[in-house]
């Protein structure tokens, strides 16, 4: 049997958590007030623009209730604006606004040299390497 810190998914699982972990201490010490999860709901966002709530939830893998919860706190702070889709009242297009625009500008060195901070000492073919193959065990899970 294979010693659990042998097994590539639970290695997986531990860096997602310890990135997730730093990520949100570098949020708290630098006084991002949003967590990791809303800031990847952004970028997601901002990189999809004119998304459906459901296209979101597919790309950020995470559940419609929770994705509606996080919405409705980045539209409290104005970052993100609801539209109502034509022909379908039920469904919302959503895109950022100025504010949400500006909040991005503003924070993205600091994620940035949080994620240059993540694979320091990797190689770019590493880097290259490693991507290939995360997804490709995304792809065999599929």
């Amino acid at each position: 049997m294979d010693n659990i810190e042998d097994i590539i998914l639970f290695q997986i699982d531990r860096t997602s958590k310890v990135a997730k972990l730093y990520s949100q201490k570098e949020f708290e010490k630098q006084n991002v007030p949003i967590t990791t999860e809303q800031w990847i709901i952004l970028k997601i966002i901002q990189e999809h623009k004119d998304i459906s709530q459901k296209e979101l939830a597919d790309l950020s893998l995470r559940d419609p209730a929770s994705i509606t919860r996080t919405l409705d706190l980045l539209e409290k702070k104005s970052l993100i604006a609801r539209k109502v889709t034509p022909n379908n009242r039920r469904q919302y297009r959503l895109g950022l606004t100025s504010n949400g625009e500006s909040y991005i500008k503003e924070h993205l060195p600091r994620v940035t040299a949080q994620r240059k901070k993540s694979i320091a000492g990797l190689t770019e073919l590493e880097q290259s390497q490693l991507l290939t193959m995360l997804r490709k065990i995304q792809k065999n899970l599929e």
